[in-house]
């Protein structure tokens, strides 16, 4: 048996590297955003892209001050005099001149949340009525976790072919890879109204018996009765409700997981804790 490699110049036995261990799982469903039909599509494009040309709503931009960060700074001594000129010759901007960098009406703004970060907190916070998401956004693992959270918080949403195409150059955007409509809009509750029976519904395995907004009331008010019911049945009646229960309800198939790789650890190697330290004796 060959005699393990040597550190140059040193008489002791180099360490082989423990092994990386990372275990990884497949998801055994797939889940994927709902088609939506060539019409529809056309009509969500529309009734939007009038919508913000009617309202005016983009993004401004002071080309000003994009200049002034390529320029160079002035050395030190120049600066104290440069400073004093800038402040005489300044003079007010008159008042039909263009605003500064931001959204020209800000309220119609509140009224929106662009971009996926910000469809995600507000679908967090179930503050949307409606979530668009552009197809063309890759890779799709950026907007498949908004499937499972609109409809865990019973919000319609759809995946809109060409949204960013048609509405980015409207609102003065690069892009629009997500859009939804908070609940406390006015300027979009028509649109909102007409687009929502369009959109097609989601299917999430895990999530198919999951109750709507308009069936929740009455889910609360029979398990109020049940609670009631069940402190006077005893145990054996419970058991016997529990099962009627189960066998009304639609039987939920689990798939199992399917191991990509596993590496055993042959070592065993164990970290000391960090707090303690180990004294000589």
């Amino acid at each position: 048996m060959a005699a393990a490699p040597q550190a140059p110049g040193r008489g002791s036995v180099r360490k082989t590297r423990p092994l990386t261990v990372k275990t990884s799982l497949n998801n055994p469903y797939a889940i994927c955003w709902s088609a939506l039909e060539r019409e529809h599509m056309h009509f969500i494009l529309q009734t939007l892209e009038d919508r913000f040309k009617s309202l005016g709503l983009r993004k401004m931009e002071d080309k000003k001050k994009r200049r002034k960060q390529f320029l160079k700074k002035p050395s030190p001594d120049r600066c104290g005099t440069e400073v004093e000129k800038s402040e005489g010759l300044k003079e007010k901007p008159p008042e039909g001149s263009e605003q500064g960098s931001g959204w020209t009406p800000v309220d119609v703004r509140k009224q929106l949340a662009i971009g996926i970060n910000e469809v995600t907190r507000a679908l967090e916070r179930n503050g949307l009525l409606l979530v668009l998401v552009c197809r063309s956004a890759k890779p799709a693992i950026l907007t498949s976790h908004l499937i499972q959270l609109s409809l865990s918080r019973a919000v319609p949403a759809c995946q809109v072919p060409r949204l960013s195409e048609r509405l980015a150059p409207v609102i003065g955007l690069k892009c629009v890879l997500a859009l939804g409509f908070k609940k406390t809009t006015t300027a979009f509750d028509a649109e909102v109204r007409a687009i929502i029976p369009r959109v097609p519904s989601l299917h999430v395995p895990w999530l198919q018996g999951r109750p709507e907004d308009s069936g929740a009331s009455l889910d609360t008010a029979s398990s109020e009765s049940r609670d009631r019911e069940v402190l006077d049945t005893s145990f054996e009646d419970l058991a016997k409700q529990k099962r009627k229960l189960v066998g009304s309800q639609q039987a939920v198939v689990l798939q199992p997981l399917k191991i990509k790789k596993l590496i055993p650890n042959p070592n065993k190697i164990r970290k000391p804790p960090k707090g303690k330290k180990t004294t000589s004796k």
